[in-house]
């Protein structure tokens, strides 16, 4: 593999890249915990990604792809390679009730760019941390919508660059989870098609929306939103609570006393501290209750040996 210093030169070659040493995860995840990635390039343009993954693919380059940074547990060690940064892919088309965005851009600038065009649809993912491509690649959701339900193209590229076109059947959408989890490919462009509505009611809406979700979550505290899949026929939350896990606390980290299915860091949490009570969580729930949890955020980089 290239050392780090060349892949740098490479990447500096290629125009509309920002690029990072060691910078520091906790800095990019909604967590704010995480050690330091190698290198961070961040391109501006589908061009430049194409180039980077065309080159990464040639010499071998460990990577990972970043969005918003919510929905991740990165190790305290760190992500060696790069980490490939997409908010700045960011920009929005809009063509009668049709939006065509980049990968980067967050759900709540394609919220609010809707409500501007007076399109109904999106008001489920204004609340919603984290951006276009993370929410495709996760079929994200909420009160009872979910990006399966508005998209109708995908454009992605292959770790080797080569460009591909997906319609919404071939994504493969499913509780939380696409095509894109498994085959590797990254998503670049989404469109969306959406209806036309009254725009007081789609403001009302998305308030209503925000408002229920201020009460419900630990916003005040960094997380990565909901931390386990919802078993089928049970609430994650309830479960965790009947386990007598509401405020339990490993280190920094604490189940939250307002929503048990999420894991807050009340300030100085490291992924060590995450990682033992996602576990632990488990363990108890599958002893009491006989349900078995599955993580929905990522676990990514080099965590502790005794967490391996």
């Amino acid at each position: 593999m290239y050392s780090l210093s060349k892949i740098k030169k490479v990447l500096c070659k290629i125009s509309g890249c920002k690029i990072i040493e060691n910078a520091p995860m906790s800095q990019y995840t909604s967590f704010k915990i995480g050690g330091p990635a190698d290198l961070m390039v961040e391109p501006t343009n589908c061009e430049g990604l194409q180039k980077i993954l065309q080159f990464f693919s040639r010499a071998n380059v460990p990577y990972f792809v970043l969005g918003k940074g919510s929905n991740l547990l990165v190790g305290d060690r760190g992500i060696r390679g790069v980490v490939i940064k997409m908010t700045g892919l960011n920009y929005i088309r809009i063509e009668g009730n049709r939006i065509t965005a980049g990968a980067g851009v967050t759900l709540a600038k394609l919220a609010s760019c809707a409500l501007e065009s007076e399109l109904t649809g999106l008001e489920f993912a204004s609340g919603i941390p984290g951006t276009l491509g993370g929410a495709v690649v996760m079929n994200a959701g909420a009160y009872g919508g979910e990006m399966k339900d508005i998209i109708t193209q995908v454009i992605a590229y292959t770790p080797a660059g080569e460009k591909k076109v997906l319609t919404n059947e071939e994504i493969g959408f499913g509780y939380r989870k696409s095509i894109f989890q498994k085959n590797g490919w990254i998503v670049v462009e989404a469109e969306m098609k959406l209806k036309k509505g009254d725009p007081v009611e789609i403001r009302a809406k998305m308030i209503d929306l925000n408002n229920r979700r201020k009460e419900k979550q630990p916003l005040e505290y960094p997380s990565a939103g909901s931390v386990f899949k919802r078993p089928k026929g049970y609430y994650v939350g309830a479960l965790i609570e009947e386990a007598g896990l509401k405020g339990y606390t490993i280190g920094d980290a604490q189940v939250s006393q307002k929503h048990a299915g999420f894991i807050i860091n009340r300030g100085n949490a490291t992924a060590k501290d995450v990682l033992s009570l996602i576990r632990y969580i488990q363990k108890r729930v599958w002893e009491m209750e006989g349900v078995e949890l599955e993580p929905e955020i990522r676990l990514v980089g080099e965590f502790n040996s005794d967490e391996d």
